[in-house]
């Protein structure tokens, strides 16, 4: 199998694009609803392709989310590189799982995310405002699985990346 196939590059081109929506400027209205784009990619391929995506994609792309949000570095590398493991140790099972199973498992995957930030920004002295904005981004992202699982997959089938 060689590394760079269509498959590959379609992974690499979906993680650049989430990173890119993680980026765009929202206006201060709309912070908190913007939702883990990167942990929703993450979690579809590490899922539907954990051949290819595993902890060391999450930990990567992680890396990079940490350079460009401007946190401390390895907060989201971690993070996402235990969300991979999670994903891909049960990634058949998750897959036979009932959408609405897997939005909520997703939304408890955000919620660790948000916990450690949380606990990452108390560790290093930074007020971190906790209050029900601060959770918003959790079940917007679980809303918008069922959407962005559809979209993937239909991409994926048409384009024949199995």
């Amino acid at each position: 199998m060689p590394f760079f196939s269509r498959t590959t590059l379609f992974i690499f081109l979906s993680f650049m694009l989430a990173i890119m929506l993680t980026m765009i400027p929202l206006p201060v209205w709309a912070q908190p609803y913007r939702p883990e784009w990167v942990a929703l990619v993450l979690f579809y391929w590490s899922m539907h392709q954990p051949e290819r995506v595993g902890v060391i994609s999450g930990w990567s792309v992680g890396l990079l989310l940490d350079v460009v949000r401007g946190t401390l570095l390895g907060q989201y590398a971690l993070i996402l590189a235990l969300i991979a493991y999670f994903t891909v140790r049960f990634a058949i099972r998750l897959r036979n799982y009932h959408p609405l199973r897997q939005m909520f498992i997703l939304l408890f995957m955000v919620i660790f995310i948000r916990l450690e930030s949380l606990w990452v920004h108390g560790i290093i002295g930074v007020p971190l405002e906790s209050d029900l904005y601060f959770w918003i981004a959790a079940l917007v992202t679980m809303l918008l699985w069922p959407w962005l699982q559809i979209i993937l997959r239909d991409i994926e089938r048409k384009l024949d990346l199995s």
